[in-house]
């Protein structure tokens, strides 16, 4: 797993780096800078520098010393370069300064931004943009003059190139602060940042590289991260090829309490997703009238039937041939159904994984799921989750890291907060963040193939592993459907008929 760093541990990660191991902070600025420009060259190589015309923004801080860096070497890599500065230059300090000395000695000029009219004129001619207005030091909305110049940038309707954040973006929760840069390209500096792995982040960042500033790996890990980013190695490790022995039981039955009449394709969704993901038998606990419906519909899928009269006895029926449980998907939400969510927490000690109606039974009360007899995962999206939390989903979007760790606190769970970089937490664990996955999983029952899958998955992996694991495969399905298909049009059942070759891919040698 990939480091992520706060904004703290950013500003701490360079005092170690200059203070501890003797590295300059000079000679960082500009690793930095050269940095940005490598990664220019490779993210448009049909563009070569040469012919090229950027326009460099910079601020009054060591962001934008890092643009005078990239201005200048971009001047020697044959580009026409013109540099604006955001305020005066007498304001500029510490290496900043000595980064617009440098750009000046090989014969670039800053103009200060006065009334605008310059700058956007030089904008409307650029190749590209570079943003070095503000870095991750930035906390408070962007206001009056810079606003004008991130407003002028954007109109420009040019390429930009963000330098370690797009302006305006919050390194912690990835919120727009005031107004923001919308880049095309961000060049973030040593390891990624919160906020970029965020939807809004993710939206406002465009292409993330991370650039080496010569600061073996090492260093940053004696930083304690605040998230970390999965990669496909971390889930390979988690998966083994099938002994020649294996059979239907000890693949893991995965029992599923959802469904209802109008809302039977959510728990048909789930099941599939199971058996795709591995599991050797599935049985849909359901009411009488969803089951009967459901037999005429699905062939591999069994059905339990909750008798209302009798519940307790029929939910026990069902739980002796589980080892992973599943609830809610198309559950409904009415009194019975709260009977049995509720039942099923409170005697089932084997794994579960809660999802939709089980989760929106319970408004403002995560901490009903701190009482579960088994381990519990919850797979909420943002407004599942700030209704659990007793806010709403822009409040959570606001703050999802901030939103998890709430969640992970009062639930004492596993909690999957669903989106653009799904996030995974739970108890005494570092956050984990997913990175793949496409916009085409905006589609009906999505999470319910989700639920299905993490079940599937804990019926042999520990319950964070297996909600990692399974949201990340859920990723790499959507994304490999994506490669033949586009951005949308995706059906749910199409993202589990495509875990068994994503699997494959990753057990592959």
């Amino acid at each position: 797993m990939i480091p992520v760093l706060s904004r703290e541990q950013s500003r701490a990660f360079d005092r170690l780096t200059i203070d501890r191991h003797g590295v300059p902070s000079l000679l960082l600025m500009e690793n930095a800078g050269r940095g940005v420009v490598d990664a220019i060259e490779r993210h448009w190589p049909g563009r070569p520098l040469a012919e090229a015309r950027a326009v460099v923004v910079a601020g009054l801080g060591n962001n934008g010393g890092d643009g005078f860096v990239v201005a200048r070497h971009l001047l020697l890599r044959g580009a026409s370069v013109l540099v604006f500065l955001a305020g005066s230059a007498s304001k500029l300090t510490g290496d900043a300064r000595a980064q617009l000395t440098a750009m000046t000695g090989v014969g670039l000029a800053a103009r200060e931004v006065g009334d605008l009219a310059a700058l956007r004129s030089a904008l409307a001619g650029a190749t590209f943009v570079v943003d070095a207005l503000f870095g991750t030091g930035l906390s408070r909305p962007i206001e009056g003059g810079d606003a004008a110049v991130v407003e002028a940038i954007m109109h420009a309707r040019r390429p930009v190139v963000a330098v370690d954040l797009p302006s305006g973006l919050d390194a912690d929760t990835g919120a727009t602060l005031g107004v923001a840069v919308h880049a095309d390209l961000t060049v973030t500096f040593a390891a990624h940042k919160l906020g970029l792995l965020t939807p809004n982040g993710a939206r406002l960042a465009g292409r993330v590289v991370v650039a080496d500033i010569g600061v073996p790996g090492p260093v940053i890990d004696q930083v304690d991260a605040a998230a970390a980013l999965l990669e496909r190695s971390d889930v390979a490790r988690l998966l083994s090829p099938r002994s020649v022995g294996a059979h239907k039981n000890s693949a893991g039955h995965v029992v599923v309490f959802a469904g209802s009449p109008g809302h039977l394709g959510a728990a048909v969704m789930c099941a599939h997703g199971a058996f795709r993901a591995g599991a050797g038998l599935v049985t849909v606990a359901t009411w009488p009238e969803a089951a009967d419906a459901l037999d005429a519909r699905a062939v591999e899928v069994m059905t339990a039937r909750l008798d209302r009269e009798s519940l307790a006895a029929s939910i026990d029926a069902a739980l002796a041939r589980a080892r992973v449980v599943v609830m809610g998907p198309g559950f409904g939400k009415d009194d019975a159904a709260r009977a049995v969510v509720r039942y099923v927490l409170s005697r089932w000690e084997g794994p579960s994984v809660v999802d939709a109606d089980a989760l929106a039974m319970f408004p403002g009360d995560a901490e009903v799921f701190a009482s579960s007899k088994g381990a519990a995962v919850l797979t909420p999206h943002p407004g599942e989750l700030g209704a659990l939390l007793g806010s709403d989903a822009r409040e959570v979007e606001a703050g999802r890291f901030a939103a998890l760790a709430s969640c992970v606190e009062r639930a004492r769970s596993v909690t999957v907060l669903k989106g653009a970089h799904t996030l995974i937490g739970a108890p005494d664990e570092r956050p984990v963040i997913n990175a793949s996955g496409t916009a085409a999983l905006a589609t009906a029952g999505s999470g319910d193939v989700l639920a299905g899958t993490i079940a599937a998955l804990a019926c042999s992996l520990d319950p964070f592993e297996a909600a990692y694991a399974g949201v990340h495969l859920h990723g790499l399905a959507a994304e490999a459907w994506s490669r033949a298909h586009g951005d949308r049009g995706l059906l749910a059942h199409e993202i589990a008929d495509e875990y068994p070759r994503a699997v494959a891919g990753l057990l592959a040698p």
